[in-house]
């Protein structure tokens, strides 16, 4: 295992043990924790806590500083996957590999599910950052970065473009809002929550937004070419739904070229040592992603 994968390892296993004491037990409120924590620890690769911690290390902070955060952006992106594979949304059938939420515990419970997690993040993020740290700054940034005019907002659009003709700055602005916004938002909190200054992260926002938009461009990319096995979810459901994506737009080869391009300038925002060298290679595993 790379010396990338030994520390994505080791920071899976602190935000697991940390949401295996801030989730509910599996039987709460008529089985709502067992919903919850089929998508939470279904094997998701945690690329957010990472984020997190990276800016916080960048910064010069200890990660553990920065666990709240981690964990909440964890919580929050898995409400997200919940509510998007639900028969109103993109009607999925697998995620991770695995029967998604609404298809085995049922619709109702899958909003419901979605509904607790999405919550969960804000009170864990209340509750377990550092006194010293601008809490109200991080809550406002992350309802921001997730809400109407980020990540929700981009859902939105996303569906509204189903069957339109193909526009860059259309596709631009879904991808920004649904995967970019929060990547970015990841950075800042682990910023704030490692001691870093205002200009600090909004230059590392900034990398997770090139980040997020690089990634959402791999993603389409792997839907388009990759198969289920790989995938751990439907292949090809953009192109069944009628999806605008990048690829859609520009073609596969300069999807490529836009993708290197974004992750290449999302890698010099760092300021350099370890935080900078994970970063870079973050990157380049999630390029290979596409390939």
């Amino acid at each position: 295992m790379t010396d990338l994968g030994t520390w994505l390892q080791s920071c899976g296993a602190e935000v697991d043990e940390a949401l295996g004491r801030w989730m509910p037990e599996s039987d709460a409120f008529g089985g709502l924790g067992a919903a919850m924590a089929h998508i939470v620890f279904s094997g998701g690769k945690r690329l957010r806590p990472a984020l997190v911690f990276l800016a916080c290390e960048d910064v010069g902070g200890d990660r553990q500083r920065a666990l709240a955060a981690a964990a909440a952006v964890e919580l929050l992106h898995a409400y997200s996957l919940v509510h998007d594979d639900l028969p109103c949304m993109d009607d999925a059938r697998l995620r991770r590999g695995k029967p998604c939420v609404h298809v085995v515990y049922g619709e109702a419970m899958g909003v419901l599910a979605g509904d607790a997690l999405l919550t969960l993040a804000f009170e864990v993020l209340g509750r377990h950052v550092p006194a010293d740290a601008p809490l109200g700054k991080m809550v406002a940034d992350f309802g921001q970065a997730v809400g109407w005019s980020g990540m929700v907002g981009g859902q939105v659009l996303d569906l509204q473009a189903e069957g339109l003709s193909a526009d860059v700055e259309r596709v631009r602005t879904i991808h920004r809002g649904k995967t970019a916004a929060l990547l970015g938002a990841c950075l800042r909190l682990g910023c704030w929550a490692g001691g870093g200054s205002d200009a600090d992260a909004e230059r590392l926002g900034a990398a997770g937004e090139d980040l997020g938009l690089a990634f959402q461009i791999v993603d389409d990319l792997l839907d388009l070419e990759g198969t289920e096995e790989a995938l751990g979810k439907d292949a090809g459901a953009d192109a069944d739904n009628n999806k605008m994506t990048w690829p859609g737009v520009v073609g596969v080869a300069q999807a490529r070229r836009d993708a290197r391009e974004l992750l290449n300038s999302a890698s010099q925002r760092f300021s350099g040592g370890l935080a900078g060298e994970r970063f870079a290679q973050l990157a380049e595993a999630v390029f290979s992603r596409g390939h």
